[in-house]
């Protein structure tokens, strides 16, 4: 298996989870046994640590995530893992906080690492990014006054009318110093990380740690926070639900993740003894 052994990056949203943001049994069931014959699986996220942790001890995950799209690349079980953290500068935050109260954002919020720094309280914010409201300090009142610190990524909640103007604000105004994504569905979520940040960044490191070759290196994306690492994989996969920039660049083309895409993918592609199952 040595010379055979694949590194397989997860995207969480719109790919490894369903629409109720669980996975499936099936592909639950596929990861493990890719696992178990010798695989290394990986999660590559714009999430936070502490909303994708669930998901990596669901699958009982014992390697380095990437997290806040390759802001940090750290390993949840192992601290000697020399971790990698590339926060923006918060003069650069505080300008594109700004940006957002000028175009009347629903909200804004800020991550420092585990710790959360939330504009406006928002019930509907607080569901999307908290898996256990108990354990994150949250800190609730105006970013220009409250930040004071280098964020690891800013999370805008733009109205949906507002997305194509605030992207184009945030290219006008802060391309050279910083780069923005959009979440996976149905979240409008836009999500702004220092410049040269993205999950390939993580992904090669990782790929350098378990010295696995670039052309057995599978990653699965449906976003644009994706297309970096599926251009970088040996073995791009676009999820049936992806947007058609990946699907264009991607190798391959599977279902969607309400379809079990990643399970039926590496069931056929790494020939993994599940199919009996």
């Amino acid at each position: 298996m040595t010379n055979n052994r694949h590194l397989i990056a997860l995207d969480l949203d719109g790919t490894l989870l369903t629409d109720k943001k669980v996975i499936s049994e099936k592909t639950k069931r596929t990861v493990l046994q890719a696992m178990k014959e010798g695989h290394i699986v990986v999660i590559a996220t714009g999430r936070p640590h502490r909303a994708s942790i669930d998901y990596y001890h669901e699958l009982g995950l014992e390697t380095p995530m990437v997290n806040f799209n390759g802001a940090l690349i750290h390993h949840p079980t192992d601290t000697k893992w020399k971790a990698l953290h590339s926060p923006l500068p918060v003069r650069t935050a505080k300008a594109i906080i700004q940006t957002c109260y000028d175009l009347g954002v629903k909200n804004v919020m800020a991550e420092v690492s585990d710790d959360v720094y939330l504009d406006r309280y928002d019930e509907e914010l607080m569901e999307i990014l908290f898996t256990d409201k108990e354990e994150s300090p949250i800190t609730i009142g105006s970013l220009k006054n409250q930040l004071n610190v280098d964020p690891t990524s800013l999370l805008i909640h733009p109205h949906e009318s507002h997305i194509t103007t605030l992207r184009e604000r945030l290219d006008t105004e802060h391309s050279t110093v910083i780069e923005h994504r959009k979440w996976g569905a149905p979240w409008n979520v836009i999500e702004v990380v220092r410049k040269g940040m993205n999950k390939s960044v993580g992904l090669k490191r990782i790929a350098h740690y378990y010295h696995i070759p670039q052309e057995n290196v599978i990653a699965f994306g449906d976003e644009d926070n994706d297309l970096e690492m599926i251009e970088y994989a040996g073995v791009g996969v676009a999820m049936g639900n992806a947007i058609e920039e990946l699907k264009d660049i991607s190798n391959h083309v599977t279902e969607t993740n309400e379809a079990d895409g990643i399970g039926l993918f590496l069931e056929k592609y790494l020939d993994l003894s599940t199919k009996t199952v």
